[in-house]
């Protein structure tokens, strides 16, 4: 028979060969394991010192087992590898509910060997956690969540509405007892006051305060059993939360009307006890609320996503999971039913409405040949298309992503009132003792000065603090996704609101990007198939723009080339057979010492076979609807406009001048672009480029924000930070406009949250504030913040 040991945590004797072993010590789980090794590092090993013949109780309420999250169905299913090759998962924290919550998880996790990165929002206590899994396992970071008093379990939104159900029926319980037993105090102490002024005997007051006391007590211990949770998962990790300030003040003010009650001498505040845990319970529960109604729309278009799509495979319609759809696979899509693929329509036709990417609620109609988009929704078209991208890479898949991200990062602005609410708490409970010394040595009696003191601690708030910047920035990015405008980072909302300068691209930025043929100008005859096979492998528009020209005018075939090589900015360069191709505008003639003078005001497309020039295209781009009204707004707020373009001198000029650009440089190459946005950065410029396609990635990654139009090639839609999807430039307007409300929002809130604390808290320290008002004061201010985010929405259109 094995020896038994205990656990170098909590004490409890195992058998020695089902133990960890870790050096000298023996731990029980990975909990206990992941807490002793926590505790050692923040200097904090007197804990066991003190409570070395304290067998510690084990955890009472029974979880999943922890290995279940190591399965390879749960792998497949929530957990996603990134570009590095770490493993990420998105879970949700279950138990937070202030600030400091957010900050002991997230340091706790921090700590953990192979931990990469762990981010929780506050708004919907969303965890998105990187690590290596070759040194820590899921099960591990399962553990030390559970370990600090916490549960997590892992985020899918069609369960989202369970937990959050959950977790309002609680609140509701608790609400319940702790108003009924309030109003039946305030009855009781009704009679204490008209006895006050009517004078009463000491034992009816005795009698009454002792009634007061019964009813206050689930009150405080059940009602209020969240904060002293709260409190003591804080204590134990070093942190002093708002737990701790309501758990205190009302806890003290309860034993201090025991003694009252016993002593039958002074004045019991039983009532106050009961009304300040009821009324800081009510604002988190709206808080809550607000917080969820703030969250709806990413949860909105996650659950709208089924599990099962149709196709069409062996002559015969199936279903099929999701997941298991490939490349090439014919999908069905019914009237009245969602894309859930992208993909190219190859039977059928009818209408679409991309209200849910684009904000426009025109209906769409798409036939054989067209590009239909995941995210859309069939209104009354029953088509067969073929998928072009498997689920994870589909459009809807990367709206979701982008989505979660964003609002996991947070701006530089949150993180400075993350910081400051840290320490928040201390200086209350310091300024609360500080309070009842100087009020009790003035000379004050000791209940005046006690209660002076417990107001102090219970009006200060640190959760309107926290809230101030992730709410306004949730409702911001989800009022963005409704209009087609996706942030990938929280933090973009606060850069966009602070640029100074800003650099366009032309082609597809400004102009619509589809470029046709006005002219053609033949200098020798040539096989027309060569040119369509050298346009038809490139993205790029004027490409686009001659393709269709060639198809519209002439009855061609593919050839297949030796040689192909797109140069960016330039051209195209190939070789068929004994012929030497290049096709691009005049700085690939220049390059390649051509001498020619050809005016014009469009744009230009040489087609050269053998060194000799066989043909030249002329090409022109409308200008998009609301670029020169965007150009004049952004000048009005001080924000210097600048294009940049590939392009010959003329046709940037007449674009410039006619959209009141007074900046632009012409013939640029992908590297240019690139040198000229450092240019302005090391004058100290915050710099946006907006930009879509291959030749703009360099000047996107360089620029303080990148803008990308959704019809952007994949590249550049990996880079941007910013997403158009309806390339629309009054979206562009409207990203403008969202950021700068949201930022100035944000500023309101946190203006409201330091002025309530700078007002209220000198009042209490004064006296003018009993417990009472504290409790509905700190509760308001968390609601205010809430409520002012939420203008968002309304006020944002106006500016």
């Amino acid at each position: 028979m094995s020896n038994k040991v205990k656990c170098s945590h909590c004490h409890l004797q195992f058998n020695e060969d089902v133990m960890i072993k870790d050096e000298d010590h023996y731990f029980c789980c990975t909990g206990c394991q992941g807490v002793f090794h926590l505790l050692s590092e923040e200097g904090l090993d007197s804990f066991y010192e003190k409570s070395n013949n304290v067998v510690l109780t084990p955890q009472s309420v029974k979880y999943e087992d922890s290995l279940n999250f190591n399965t390879e169905s749960f792998y497949d299913r929530f957990v996603k590898v990134d570009s590095d090759g770490f493993n990420e998962v998105s879970l949700v924290i279950e138990g937070i509910h202030c600030s400091a919550c957010v900050w002991l998880n997230e340091k706790a996790l921090h700590k953990m060997d192979g931990v990469i990165d762990a981010n929780i929002n506050f708004t919907n206590n969303k965890a998105k956690i990187v690590w290596a899994d070759d040194i820590v396992k899921l099960s591990n970071i399962i553990d030390m969540i559970r370990s600090i008093g916490y549960n997590a379990f892992a985020y899918d939104s069609s369960m989202q509405e369970v937990h959050a159900n959950n977790e309002r029926k609680s609140y509701y319980l608790k609400m319940a007892v702790a108003i009924f037993a309030s109003m039946n105090i305030m009855w009781i102490a009704v009679a204490q006051y008209a006895g006050y002024f009517t004078g009463i005997t000491q034992d009816i007051k005795t009698t009454l305060n002792t009634a007061e006391g019964i009813l206050a007590t689930p009150v405080l211990f059940y009602s209020g059993w969240i904060f002293f949770r709260g409190a003591y998962y804080g204590l134990k990790s070093k942190v002093v939360n708002m737990d701790l300030l309501v758990a205190t003040g009302a806890s003290l003010t309860y034993l201090y009307s025991i003694y009252i009650t016993l002593e039958e001498e002074g004045e019991a505040y039983f009532d106050s006890v009961s009304m300040i845990i009821t009324f800081v319970l009510i604002g988190k529960f709206l808080e809550i609320i607000s917080k969820k109604n703030a969250s709806d729309t990413l949860d909105m278009i996650t659950k709208q996503i089924p599990n099962e799509v149709k196709i069409f495979q062996d002559n015969q319609i199936s279903t099929c999971r999701l997941d298991d759809v490939n490349v090439g696979d014919i999908v069905v899509v019914s009237s009245g039913e969602r894309v859930l693929l992208d993909g190219v329509v190859t039977k059928g036709d009818g209408s679409f409405n991309e209200s849910s990417l684009t904000g426009e609620s025109e209906p769409i109609y798409k036939s054989e040949g067209d590009y239909i988009i995941s995210g859309t929704a069939s209104i009354d078209a029953d088509v067969y298309y073929s998928a072009s991208k498997d689920f994870k890479h589909s459009t809807l898949s990367n709206l979701v992503n982008l989505l979660e991200t964003a609002i996991e990062k947070k701006p530089k602005i949150q993180q400075m009132a993350n910081k400051l609410s840290e320490h928040f708490s201390t200086v209350i409970l310091l300024l609360s003792v500080i309070t009842f010394f100087i009020w009790y040595l003035w000379p004050h009696s000791f209940e005046e000065s006690f209660m002076v003191g417990i107001s102090v601690i219970i009006i200060a708030c640190p959760c309107a603090l926290a809230l101030a910047t992730p709410v306004a920035t949730l409702v911001g990015l989800n009022l963005g996704a409704s209009r087609g405008i996706l942030f990938k980072e929280a933090a973009q909302l606060e850069s966009i609101a602070n640029i100074d300068t800003i650099v366009f691209d032309k082609t597809g930025t400004i102009t619509n990007g589809k470029p046709s043929v006005v002219k053609e100008h033949i200098y020798e005859e040539f096989d027309i198939n060569i040119l369509y096979s050298l346009v038809k492998l490139s993205n790029h528009p004027i490409s686009k723009g001659l393709l269709d020209y060639i198809i519209e005018n002439n009855d061609v075939s593919e050839l297949d080339f030796e040689e192909y090589r797109q140069i960016p900015a330039l051209g195209i360069q190939a070789r068929y057979k004994d012929l030497n191709i290049l096709g691009g505008n005049k700085k690939l003639l220049d390059d390649n010492s051509f001498e020619l003078d050809f005016d014009s005001t469009c744009t230009l497309f040489y087609f050269i076979i053998n060194s000799r020039i066989v043909g030249i295209y002329e090409l022109e781009d409308a200008i998009k609807d609301g670029v020169k009204e965007l150009v004049t707004k952004l000048s009005k707020r001080g924000i210097n406009s600048v294009m940049l373009t590939g392009d010959n001198f003329s046709v940037a000029k007449s674009v410039a001048e006619f959209v009141g650009i007074q900046n632009y440089l012409y013939e640029q190459k992908p590297q240019d672009k690139e040198s000229y946005i450092e240019t302005l950065q090391n004058e100290n410029k915050t710099v946006v480029m907006v930009g879509d396609g291959v030749n703009d990635v360099l000047a996107l990654a360089r620029a303080d924000i990148g803008i990308v139009m959704g019809s952007g090639s994949d590249v550049a839609l990996e880079i941007g930070d910013v997403v158009l999807l309806d390339d629309s430039i009054n979206s562009l307007n409207d990203a403008f406009k969202i950021s700068n409300t949201t930022y100035g929002l944000i500023k309101q809130n946190l203006f409201i949250s330091l002025a309530y604390n700078g007002i209220t808290i000198p009042l209490a320290m004064a006296g003018y504030v009993i417990p009472l008002i504290a409790a509905i004061s700190m509760s308001l201010s968390s609601l205010l913040v809430v409520g002012n985010s939420m203008r968002i929405k309304y006020k944002w259109s106006r500016d």
